[in-house]
């Protein structure tokens, strides 16, 4: 029997038949079967970053959980090392791994000290909220040292004032959420030029902080610190 369809509709059962289906790690799983609309708000933070980061050499995304999203940024730059303490979601990015994205992912843990190798261009996205206040000089710190000095870097985090209205799920963990004046002072005393965006759901802006969902920190000109 003929099959009716159109010609790329043909192209895109071939590749699959070839290459089998794509198999989403645990974090996104979770995501996509709790609530898909915030895998759309993610999956925008990962285009900024890919944008912003786009023709860089060598990145490193802090806490990269399961990779989901790190194949947006795959996709701009020369090369991606993925770093998360936790074991299991390393295990599961590499389970799910593709290889037309050749991500390194890579258990660490950088509280206990920088990883070895050099970047131009370092991003953590939903990560530092989870680092106790007192810890996060420290962890940052770790998370920079590699970073060249014209390197960028790249902080994204919920807003303080988005917590009451958080789902108990998302809210799971946040210790340190700030807000947008408090980030940008944090991330001065690494950077010499930080420049703040806004984001509600999947909409990036420049406006009125306080009513921000999430801040973004970019970062450029990293400062000489000692080590910590």
């Amino acid at each position: 029997m003929k099959i009716r369809g159109e010609p790329q509709t043909d192209n895109i059962v071939s590749r699959m038949r070839e290459r089998g289906p794509e198999v989403m790690g645990v974090a996104a799983g979770y995501t996509w079967q709790d609530d898909p609309r915030r895998l759309i708000f993610m999956l925008s933070r990962y285009k900024f970053v890919a944008k912003m980061l786009a023709g860089c050499a060598h990145v490193l995304e802090v806490g990269c959980g399961d990779g989901f999203g790190t194949r947006v940024v795959a996709q701009t730059v020369g090369r991606v090392t993925a770093a998360d303490f936790d074991v299991r979601y390393i295990e599961s990015a590499r389970a799910v791994a593709n290889d037309l994205y050749p991500i390194a992912f890579v258990e660490h843990d950088f509280m206990d000290g920088p990883l070895a190798g050099d970047v131009d261009g370092i991003f953590a996205l939903d990560v530092l909220e989870h680092i106790p206040e007192a810890d996060e000089e420290r962890f940052l710190g770790h998370c920079i040292a590699g970073l060249a000095d014209r390197g960028t870097c790249i902080v994204g985090m919920p807003s303080i004032e988005s917590q009451p209205h958080a789902s108990a799920g998302a809210r799971m963990g946040h210790v340190n959420c700030k807000t947008q004046p408090d980030l940008k002072a944090f991330m001065e005393t690494f950077f010499h030029n930080v420049y703040m965006f806004s984001m509600n759901d999947e909409v990036l802006h420049t406006g009125f902080a306080k009513m921000a969902h999430y801040n973004i920190a970019l970062c450029c000109g990293k400062r000489g610190r000692k080590p910590l």
